[in-house]
């Protein structure tokens, strides 16, 4: 059983002063004897604010609210990404991320390689990896440019190898930051074929969308963040009206 909980989660970032970050200031402290000039203090911006939330099987969870108000870094702390400051935060079931489906790729290596990296980021084994190869390769439509640089790939070919290595696991959990619509316009009917199959496969999705339209199509489950905080949390015909009004 998929399950996702979070216990008085709170993420905190510390922003420094840029005076205290300054290499010439650094340097100017030493000339007068060690003593440091300017403001060394830190201001701590918290992204989320003692977040209680408990997510089970076959819960479609859209997470919305304005731009900024903590959407994205509740996704990263789903996928293990960040760590919360405080409070605890525990995930049953394989986690599989559409955040950032070009993470970990190294545009200097060759496409083989990358998918490589990917898989390991995913939590792939060397074995699973192998077992995938053939079909990331097909999918992604690369053929011989497969063992050529990313770097000289166009960007439509590079979002196509993300895509097929990003979603050739069944996940239980999948996180997703805006639905993806990735490649050229020949991949794209192809990708969304594949990404709904991934979707409906998964025992938990949780989306951060603007969408009203993909929450009521996709969505059981509706969390409205501001400022780091829940706003509410329920049926999407309940809160839809609400944030989006």
């Amino acid at each position: 059983m998929a399950t996702l909980t979070l216990k008085n989660v709170s993420v905190d970032f510390p922003v420094f002063s840029s005076k205290s970050r300054s290499f010439k200031q650094r340097l100017l402290s030493l000339s007068t004897g060690g003593r440091i000039i300017g403001d060394t203090s830190t201001t701590v911006i918290r992204a989320l604010s003692e977040l209680n939330l408990n997510i089970i099987d076959g819960e479609r969870v859209a997470l919305v609210g304005h731009n900024g108000c903590g959407k994205t870094t509740l996704l990263r702390v789903l996928s293990g990404i960040y760590t919360p400051s405080s409070g605890s935060y525990h995930a049953n079931g394989r986690i599989s991320t559409l955040i950032d489906i070009t993470l970990g790729m190294d545009f200097e290596l060759t496409g083989l390689d990358n998918i490589h990296l990917r898989a390991t980021l995913m939590g792939l084994t060397v074995t699973e990896t192998k077992s995938h190869l053939s079909e990331i390769i097909e999918f992604s439509e690369l053929g011989g440019f497969i063992n050529f640089p990313m770097r000289t790939y166009s960007s439509g070919m590079q979002m196509r190898l993300a895509f097929a290595v990003s979603t050739v696991l069944q996940p239980e959990v999948l996180l997703m930051d805006e639905w993806l619509s990735v490649g050229d316009a020949s991949f794209v009917s192809k990708a969304e074929t594949r990404l709904k199959s991934v979707v409906d496969a998964a025992n938990i999705l949780v989306i951060a969308t603007h969408s009203p339209g993909l929450v009521e199509a996709v969505c059981n489950r509706v969390v409205w963040l501001e400022h780091g905080e829940i706003i509410a949390d329920g049926k999407p015909s309940e809160i839809l009206k609400h944030v989006f009004c």
